[in-house]
């Protein structure tokens, strides 16, 4: 172009592309909220959409590149997986929806089905990326992902319990009025109904809730601190019912699991990974545990001292997904 050409002088060979790419599979609620937290948060500023809505992934490519001054960053789309070449992270969000009536084992099924499709094009353009899976359900799905890929189990990372904790503290600290950063609880196991809330390492400022309440989080616990957990397996039913669908926290959780690969921080996140020879766990199922993050994924994973009924919990949620993968067909 003539008017390029007099604006710019030239000085060299172009320089690399950015290399800290990130793909989000999906436009829908989720995918948007978590590629909007990655550009917003800065931590990528090469991000590219991909979904089989066409027209959908157009015009929220548009929308975001309206505001690239703000952002500072390249966004692009396509119907093609090319667009995802080079991507360090890939964030898998699309999925089916639960039909009504339909079992967990039919849904993990179909789901499997839009993966065939998904995870393999991914892996042909970026060999090298750390896949984080976000549609549900989140622990089979990281398993089926892992299976599809050929890479590393320590480069499939499910969002798992994440979230959960996130909820966990943020409850735990309304209750105490302090901030959800001053507290340090996890939820493990499945991100769903077998989820455990780990009661018996919950520090809040250094305390340890049980060193004051030796039954807290337990039946016999007067302040009934239990309750909590539930509140957390019932969040995301409570947000639905209010706005239909949850985007915004899961958008951020799956940004903040990203931020710590791509910086290499080595931060302990509860996401779900393969934990088989973990914690007592002799299922091949992907649960989440606190791990270690970093440009390669899971590094280590951490050996929680659980109480024998948080082991046995555990112990249990490993067991209904090895029973429900059991069926699965590739």
């Amino acid at each position: 172009m003539a008017t390029k050409q007099m604006l710019f002088s030239s000085i060299g060979d172009q320089l690399p592309s950015n290399t800290d790419k990130i793909t989000v599979v999906g436009v829908g609620d989720v995918g948007m909220a978590t590629a909007f937290s990655v550009l917003a948060q800065g931590i990528s500023s090469d991000v590219a959409l991909i979904d089989v809505n066409q027209q959908k992934m157009e015009g929220e490519m548009k929308d975001l590149q309206h505001g690239c001054m703000f952002l500072n960053a390249k966004i692009s789309a396509g119907p093609d997986y090319s667009v995802t070449a080079n991507s360090k992270i890939c964030i898998i969000t699309a999925g089916l929806r639960q039909r009504e009536g339909e079992s967990r084992l039919n849904l993990v099924q179909r789901n499997t089905e839009v993966l065939k499709t998904i995870v393999p094009n991914l892996v042909k353009y970026s060999p090298e990326t750390v896949l984080i899976v976000v549609s549900n359900p989140v622990d089979i799905l990281t398993w089926v992902a892992w299976k599809l890929s050929g890479l590393p189990k320590s480069k499939v990372i499910g969002s798992g319990c994440n979230l959960d904790t996130s909820r966990f503290r943020y409850f735990i600290g309304e209750r105490l009025g302090v901030s959800p950063e001053s507290v340090d609880a996890y939820i493990i196991g499945e991100h769903g109904d077998s989820s455990v809330a780990v009661w018996s390492s919950a520090t809040v400022g250094g305390v340890r809730l049980r060193d004051i309440n030796p039954t807290v989080g337990t039946d016999s616990d007067c302040e009934n601190w239990k309750e909590l957990h539930k509140m957390v397996v019932d969040a995301a039913y409570d947000v639905i019912k209010l706005k239909g669908f949850t985007n915004w926290a899961i958008g951020l959780s799956a940004a903040s699991i990203a931020r710590s690969i791509l910086r290499n921080s080595d931060k302990i996140h509860p996401i779900s990974t393969y934990v088989k020879g973990i914690c007592g766990i002799d299922h091949e199922v992907f649960l989440s545990l606190p791990a270690t993050l970093g440009r390669d994924g899971v590094s280590q994973v951490t050996n929680l001292a659980l109480s024998d009924d948080e082991q046995c919990r555990l112990k249990i949620s490993a067991a209904n997904m090895a029973e429900i993968m059991a069926g699965v067909e590739f």
